[in-house]
């Protein structure tokens, strides 16, 4: 399988993963549900880690809330980095708590040059204390707030203001773009594949209404085929790690091995390609 392509490591696999070391590039982790030293999943993270790099994929950061900073969850996640050392760290562009009240989902900003400034100085902050970059990731969104911008020119100002990096989640693009209208070629165009560190590919769900279609970002299905074909046509211009995502219904570990494949065949595809022309 092709180095670049991760899978995300999850508690219904853990010993499959541990017993037969499955020959994926990497794993990724959600930050938080790591921060408890003395539970199983950190004890098999830590054992994996010396087999696999990881990515660490932050939830719970809410930097887009107007709220400061979480000290305790800043000092839990460097130690975790500190010690797993991890590949790349990612969170969210959202926020998902106000006033100290925390929601469960991670919820859509207003693309302001309010907001664009208030979330560049806090992805700053918590590079600062990471002393490494952080990923961004583009959210997955049911509803649009009044903005300046649109999100991709909001993501890619945020990666030049603050120096991080973008976590292109081809699926969330999916999702947003069928709900919101919007072509995902434009929003490709906006942004600077050189920025992009990380690539997400999961399965939503079309939930039915009776205004239309409303797509639901669940990671509870297999890629669609929309999402590989934005995946093939991102590997057609650079090969970067990639991730299959796979959080509720999880299916067999050889499911999701077989996804994996499936990527590891588009991107060695497409870098040979690239070879090709590169030497033409």
């Amino acid at each position: 399988m092709n180095p670049l392509i991760g899978i995300g490591l999850r508690p219904p696999h853990y010993d499959e993963i541990r017993q037969t070391l499955p020959g994926v590039g990497w794993l990724e982790v959600h930050s938080e549900n790591y921060f408890e030293r003395h539970s199983k999943g950190f004890e098999v993270l830590a054992e994996l880690a010396g087999h696999y790099p990881v990515s660490l994929h932050g939830v719970g950061m809410s930097l887009g809330s107007a709220d400061s900073l979480d000290p305790a969850h800043l000092r839990q996640l460097a130690a975790l980095v500190a010690t797993i050392a991890p590949v790349r760290v990612s969170e969210h562009l959202s926020w998902g708590s106000i006033g100290g009240r925390y929601f469960n989902d991670l919820l859509p900003m207003p693309y302001t040059r309010e907001a664009l400034s208030h979330m560049s100085d806090k992805v700053d902050r918590v590079q600062q204390a990471l002393g490494r970059q952080l990923l961004i990731e583009n959210p997955s969104s049911y509803l649009q707030l009044p903005g300046e911008m649109g999100e991709a020119a909001f993501l890619a100002e945020l990666a030049r203001r603050s120096g991080c990096g973008i976590l292109l989640d081809l699926n969330n693009l999916h999702v947003s773009s069928v709900n919101h209208g919007f072509d995902c070629a434009d929003y490709l165009a906006a942004i600077d594949l050189e920025t992009v560190g990380e690539i997400h590919l999961a399965g939503f769900t079309d939930k039915v209404l009776p205004q239309g279609h409303l797509y639901i970002d669940t990671h509870s299905t297999p890629v669609a085929p929309p999402v590989w074909e934005l995946y093939r046509q991102v590997c057609q211009q650079r090969a970067i790690p990639t991730l299959i995502e796979w959080d509720l219904e999880i299916p067999p570990l050889p499911v999701l091995l077989g996804e994996a494949q499936l990527a590891s065949e588009i991107l060695s595809a497409a870098q040979q390609t690239l070879q090709e022309v590169a030497h033409v």
